[in-house]
């Protein structure tokens, strides 16, 4: 038999070792628990999601374009074109062929990326910018506030965004991308308003800002520290994917005459300048629209990946 001294002995050995361990697992455990977060989750989804990747990819290329466009093409697009060249078909010497007036189409293309890359940011910017504010303002406050602000979203938002474009900017005449940017925006931010009220709403009797006011925290720590970062996912997604629809926006725009207008560029004007000769020469057409499709494509592949990594009900 064996002796009982002996395995009391090793059991509270293995006991006494195993001890460490198990607290140790538990710390680590607890740590994780601490770092995990929507935010953590989601940039961790991003990160393996293909549809991301190729997205942002496509973004920080045409974004590059934008930005450096004669690291692009040896050829200014904005200096005066040879007509002898007209509606010449691509070649070695013009990859993409001519227009009407003989310029380069690729590097028309190229230079177009600007003013696009332009408004999509530009508006985008300004539409977050007084959605979010104007929104947190009035799901916070409430009462007067929010009456207010919600008259005055709703009387923009009845207006469409397109109609309204058209009739605002062919009052004011010549366009460019600030313009157009602008006159997107101030279209555009009632639906962030919407949006951003309704996530205010749905968080502010919570727990946590409960326990926040509680503790003695003041209006706007609660406001900026609790209430802004639960509640900006759905506009983040939001703004995300309407970046690609302000700039398919500014070609529509450009393309009925009241947008972008020459001598500026724009693939929207590029198009409808080509259109009436289609059939003599697609490739005034083809390669301005690619170059659109595939840019809000892109935006439309990262918002819609941020849209799945932040909704809890997709995972």
């Amino acid at each position: 038999m064996r002796d009982t001294t002996t395995v009391g002995d090793e059991l509270t050995e293995t006991q006494t070792a195993g001890t460490p361990s198990a607290g140790a697992d538990t710390a680590q455990t607890a740590k994780k628990e601490r770092v995990a977060s929507l935010w953590s989750d989601a940039l961790r989804d991003l990160r393996r999601n293909p549809i991301f990747l190729i997205g942002s990819a496509l973004v920080l290329f045409m974004a590059v374009v934008s930005l450096f466009p004669s690291l692009f093409t040896s050829i200014d697009a904005y200096a005066p074109c040879d007509l002898k060249n007209s509606m010449k078909t691509p070649s070695g010497e013009h990859i993409f062929g001519t227009d009407v007036q003989g310029c380069d189409v690729y590097a028309r293309s190229v230079y177009a990326a600007s003013n696009s890359i332009i408004v999509g940011i530009a508006t985008t910017a300004m539409v977050l910018l007084v959605g979010i504010t104007s929104g947190l303002l009035a799901g916070w406050f409430g009462g007067f506030v929010d009456t207010v602000l919600s008259r005055f979203a709703e009387i923009f938002f009845a207006i469409p965004l397109m109609l309204g474009g058209m009739l605002i900017m062919s009052g004011l005449g010549k366009g460019n991308a600030w313009t157009v940017s602008l006159v997107l925006a101030t279209l555009g931010w009632p639906q962030i308003f919407r949006i951003m009220r309704s996530s205010v709403l749905a968080n502010k009797h919570n727990d946590y800002v409960v326990a926040a006011r509680a503790l003695g925290a003041g209006t706007w720590r609660i406001t900026i520290r609790h209430i802004m970062p639960n509640a900006i996912a759905p506009v983040i997604v939001v703004g995300a994917i309407s970046l690609g629809v302000y700039i398919s926006a500014e070609a529509a725009l450009s393309y009925l005459g009241v947008g972008v207008q020459s001598p500026e560029i724009s693939w929207g004007l590029m198009v409808s300048d080509a259109q009436a000769r289609f059939l003599q020469a697609p490739h005034m057409l083809l390669f301005p629209a690619a170059a659109l499709s595939i840019t809000v494509l892109a935006f439309i592949m990262v918002g819609d990946a941020v849209r799945d990594a932040l909704d809890p009900k997709l995972r």
